[in-house]
């Protein structure tokens, strides 16, 4: 007789949106997830990048020694599943990150002055998986931006306020990512 009773607040219960803020959560989680996994692809293509360049480019050793410096930096960040809950080790990851990517920048324009590396293999190889890499960092910050929106959106909006006031308070808003240098926001220039 209870279970007859206890069915249709069941059935209401489901088709409410009670499970939408955990779910939102564990994809913001998740697509965070993603935005690592493509900076640890970064960081795991460099020392053969670097590796590649300097038998060219000896003489470029300040370069090189910046592009490794950086990567070793992005490395000593913790990078723990709470770091996207605590907006200062956010900042200070991203910065590693952009730090990372002048360095490699000023690594390419280095490449430029040697014609020989330029036409090789294995620079062109490394060259092209380190593109690839960039754009799929792009991504996993887009999805990782839309899943935040999301969850946000659902904890403050009805029934999903509701439901984060009465079941899911110990879940905070989160903090969408944002680009960390003044350069982010104005296009490279270039020069021929």
């Amino acid at each position: 007789m209870r279970l007859i009773f206890l069915l249709p607040v069941f059935a209401f219960l489901a088709g409410c949106g009670i499970n939408n803020i955990p779910t939102y959560d564990e994809q913001v989680k998740a697509t965070w997830g993603q935005v690592e996994n493509q900076y640890q692809r970064r960081a795991d293509l460099i020392s053969n990048l670097v590796a590649t360049v300097k038998g060219y480019a000896a003489q470029e050793r300040e370069t090189l020694t910046a592009v490794v410096e950086a990567r070793a930096r992005v490395g000593s960040v913790q990078v723990t599943p709470d770091m996207i809950e605590d907006p200062a080790r956010m900042a200070q990851f991203e910065q590693a990150q952009q730090q990372l990517s002048g360095a490699l920048s000023r690594l390419m324009v280095v490449v430029e002055r040697y014609p020989d590396l330029k036409s090789n293999q294995n620079f062109l190889a490394l060259q092209s998986q380190l593109e690839g890499t960039e754009n799929r960092i792009s991504v996993a910050r887009r999805d990782f931006i839309a899943a935040t929106e999301k969850y946000n959106t659902e904890i403050r909006t009805f029934p999903g306020r509701f439901w984060h006031w009465a079941l899911y308070d110990d879940l905070a808003i989160r903090e969408v990512y944002k680009a960390t240098t003044e350069a982010a926001e104005k296009p490279p220039t270039v020069q021929f």
